[in-house]
């Protein structure tokens, strides 16, 4: 049985729009792209390393737009990161894209994401990562599929940018598993879902 654990960034205010680079997310204006970098330090790097490990090995569930953000970008650089994303496995929630999928290892799902989902943690091991994919994580929120949220929470507040638990989020009860403050005063926390999942 796999679980769906969220892994993300968010200001303060919970912003999670762009959060690596200025030109990774500008819908609706935003301006503030890149807003993370800053306060990326070994810590953060290290706690999502470790968290992906115990896990079970990368394993990416993500929405349209960040799957082609992160092919994008980490398919340019010269980094550790790029064979580690090649080589997972990727499940693909998308309305427009169609196979063959441009990025190695990667499955479009089909049907009900929902229903999609539910299948995957039915069949595999390990964990399925959401990275950025926030009307993703608000779908798998709605049909109670996220087992785990950690979250980086930045010490800094945007006034705007879409937020991870945006107007029209489910209400949801969690348990605090762990948490840690880094040197740049970023707060790193772990939730479970308080309740059991699909």
């Amino acid at each position: 049985m796999s679980r769906v654990v969220v892994i993300n960034h968010a200001t303060l205010d919970g912003v999670m729009q762009s959060p690596g680079r200025a030109e990774e997310d500008t819908r609706d204006g935003f301006t503030h792209g890149g807003w993370s970098s800053p306060n990326a330090d070994d810590q953060v790097v290290a706690a999502t390393y470790a968290r992906v490990e115990e896990g079970g090995g990368l394993q990416l569930l993500l929405g349209r737009r960040s799957y082609e953000g992160m092919l994008g970008y980490w398919n340019t650089q010269d980094s550790p990161f790029k064979e580690g994303l090649n080589n997972a496995p990727k499940y693909v929630a998308s309305r427009t894209l169609a196979e063959p999928l441009p990025w190695p290892n990667s499955t479009l799902l089909k049907g009900d994401v929902g229903d999609a989902v539910t299948e995957l943690k039915r069949t595999l091991g390990g964990d399925l990562t959401v990275m950025g994919s926030g009307a993703l994580i608000q779908k798998l929120m709605r049909d109670d599929l996220i087992d785990e949220y950690l979250l980086f929470i930045h010490p800094l507040i945007l006034g705007t940018g879409r937020r991870l638990f945006g107007d029209g989020s489910p209400p949801a009860s969690l348990s605090l598993i762990e948490s840690a403050t880094t040197k740049t005063g970023v707060l790193i926390v772990r939730y479970e879902t308080a309740t059991p999942t699909r």
